[in-house]
């Protein structure tokens, strides 16, 4: 059991909760769309699965990378020393086969999904993993970041309906925008470290006062996008509810991070944007099972 913990502190699956609830919504979408078109839905809950399992998977694999490659800069900061590769806890070939296996897993369940999830998943992979080389080369490695969670509500969307659509990306763009910006403030803590050991992040490149500013950009159109996706997506009142939620989060962490006081960047990182993600999804799926569970009659009538 404590080997099992060790490998869940490792790829910080708590974190899950950031990218989970958009890949849930994706998902919903995708469900809702296969009944406006009268398609079976026999197998919806065992691909449903088949979706959460290439979410841990695929996660597990980025991040453990993330902590593969990084492990001498985790080593020389301070904040990091603890984590389990440098501390020794988790040797850094163990946990080259751990990601190697869950990549495994993540590629043979996409097989079993669909041909078009399957072939893109080397892709899916690339993009991931490309982001632990970003801080080496480019400040605009947060958006990187952004870009590999941002897949998981078009994903998933893309595992139910094996097509792309307008909805699922507005979204995803929202994914972007929102993680990359609450990534830039998680990036204060190590303004000075990344200095001296000339890696890339906005803070570190842009000083800590800017990189404030450029978070609330990242953030007002990770917004703009969530109500792009309302009036696009044509939801009821219920989205109303979580996306005030959503802009609310986004707003109290700016809030309570200041130039002159990074102590609650740990509770704008996590609770602010953990409750965002997850009263914003609870919201969005709900308001999409009421429109299905509408459209039932109607689907039985037609048929």
């Amino acid at each position: 059991m404590s080997a099992v913990k060790n490998y869940l502190s490792l790829v910080k699956f708590s974190h899950t909760i950031f990218a989970m609830p958009f890949a849930l919504i994706g998902f919903v979408l995708g469900v809702k769309h296969l009944e406006d078109l009268q398609h079976p839905s026999q197998s919806i809950f065992f691909k449903l699965l088949l979706v959460l399992i290439c979410m841990v998977t695929a996660r597990s694999t980025a991040m453990a990378f993330n902590r593969y490659l990084d492990r001498h800069f985790d080593k020389l900061n301070p904040r990091t020393a603890i984590r389990e590769i440098p501390a020794g806890i988790i040797k850094s070939e163990k946990a080259m086969v751990f990601i190697i296996i869950n990549a495994s897993i993540f590629v043979l369940t996409t097989y079993f999904i669909n041909p078009i999830c399957f072939y893109l998943s080397p892709v899916a992979l690339f993009v991931i993993m490309f982001y632990s080389y970003t801080k080496r080369f480019t400040f605009l490695c947060h958006l990187v970041l952004g870009v590999g969670l941002s897949l998981a509500p078009i994903g998933a969307y893309l595992a139910v309906t094996g097509s792309f659509a307008l909805l699922p990306l507005l979204f995803s763009f929202a994914v972007i925008f929102w993680v990359s910006g609450f990534d830039v403030i998680y990036a204060l803590q190590d303004i000075e470290f990344d200095k001296s050991q000339a890696l890339y992040s906005i803070p570190s490149y842009w000083g800590l006062q800017q990189a404030l500013n450029i978070a609330r950009v990242l953030h007002i159109f990770s917004a703009a996008f969530i109500i792009a996706a309302y009036f696009v997506g044509g939801f009821n009142f219920i989205y109303l509810g979580g996306m005030l939620v959503f802009i609310g989060m986004l707003l109290y962490q700016h809030s309570i991070v200041k130039p002159n006081d990074l102590s609650k960047v740990n509770i704008a990182f996590m609770t602010a944007n953990g409750i965002a993600s997850i009263v914003f999804s609870v919201f969005v799926i709900a308001s999409l099972i009421m429109e299905i569970i509408a459209n039932i009659p109607s689907a039985i009538i037609k048929s």
